[in-house]
């Protein structure tokens, strides 16, 4: 919109800022079929992945937030068949880079190719140009490397050969990380860390979901992959970006910023954390809050939402001192006192 259409030049100074648009009103039972929508979505990953209803759920909340996830756990725990899963349940696309020492930024975002025909440069689009991308052992890349990863999880948009291509929307990245392996790693900085809404851990299995994954690995199938051809389609990439547009509507009282606030703020000056978390972590906190609220039916966020997204949200964002670490401490564990400590809002 142009804000000076109908007046003269130089009527509007240089520094007016336009009226804030209306915000969007959620309908009623508006939240009530979005929920229901993410719980059936939840429900065809389950076809695939045996357990880890937490982690599963706590992807959909990235999902609805339009944020990228970071996954951490040890080898065979399922977090590739949950991003394939995923996938073929909203019909994205989805693309796969496997990270290694020498993957190149243009084997990540691609590159210009001469084409003898046209005898022309044409772009050749690399694998993030996709709905879904699934960034496997994501420590294994250079720095150089995940510099260009960075770009692309914050700008929403690969620039290959000086052009600034956009990606398609929804965009989504899925990271793995081994935490027990360092060897051939390239920490991730913390400026890569910080673009993740979510550090999601994934943990073993109990007893009853391990012999029910044994059933079905086991039950009349050749090796021991998984499936997900059971998966149906749910939703296409449309309602994802409906969904995501829904959740930025749900309502935040004063009061839960402010809860959000002190929380994060604790994490600056709380023993034991040398470094705690900025901003981006307060942000993180009610956009994913929101998109709790709308996968629990509600149009407004509770104290309940925030404590149950903040482990996720912030355990990449706090870093402990060395003498914590040598005590034993973890960030979780740094986390929950801080949680214990501040005071929720009521009423």
């Amino acid at each position: 919109m142009n804000h000076n259409e109908g007046h003269l030049p130089g009527d509007v100074p240089p520094t007016a800022v336009p009226p804030p648009a209306t915000p969007r009103r959620i309908a009623p039972g508006e939240a009530e079929a979005a929920a229901d929508l993410l719980r059936r979505l939840g429900t065809e990953i389950g076809r695939a992945v045996v357990g880890q209803r937490p982690v599963v759920e706590q992807v959909l909340i990235a999902l609805t937030a339009s944020g990228h996830v970071l996954l951490e756990g040890a080898p065979g725990l399922g977090k590739t068949l949950l991003v394939r899963a995923l996938a073929r349940a909203f019909s994205g696309s989805f693309a796969r880079i496997q990270f290694t020492a020498d993957l190149m930024p243009s084997d990540v975002t691609g590159h210009s190719m001469f084409d003898a025909e046209s005898r022309e440069f044409r772009i050749r689009k690399g694998p993030v140009f996709a709905n879904l991308l699934l960034a496997d052992e994501i420590n294994r890349a250079p720095a150089k490397t995940q510099s260009a990863l960075l770009e692309v999880m914050q700008e929403y948009q690969a620039t290959i050969e000086g052009a600034a291509l956009p990606l398609p929307l929804p965009f989504m990245v899925l990271a793995t990380q081994n935490p027990i392996e360092l060897e051939g790693t390239y920490p991730l900085p913390e400026a890569q860390l910080d673009r993740f809404l979510l550090k999601v851990v994934v943990g073993y299995p109990d007893p009853d979901e391990e012999r029910a994954l044994l059933r079905l690995v086991t039950g009349g199938h050749v090796g021991e992959s998984l499936q997900v051809d059971e998966v149906q389609p749910l939703m296409e990439a449309g309602t994802v970006r409906s969904l995501q547009q829904l959740a930025s509507a749900v309502e935040v009282d004063d009061r839960i910023h402010d809860y959000a606030v002190r929380m994060v703020r604790a994490t600056r000056s709380w023993p034991g954390i040398a470094i705690g978390a900025g901003p981006r972590g307060t942000i993180g906190l009610v956009r994913a809050a929101r998109a709790r609220a709308l996968l629990e039916a509600r149009d407004f966020v509770t104290p309940d939402d925030i404590k149950a997204v903040a482990m996720p949200v912030l355990r990449h964002r706090i870093s402990l001192s060395p003498d914590s670490q040598l005590e034993g401490q973890t960030a979780d564990t740094a986390l929950a006192a801080i949680l214990d400590s501040i005071e929720a809002p009521r009423g």
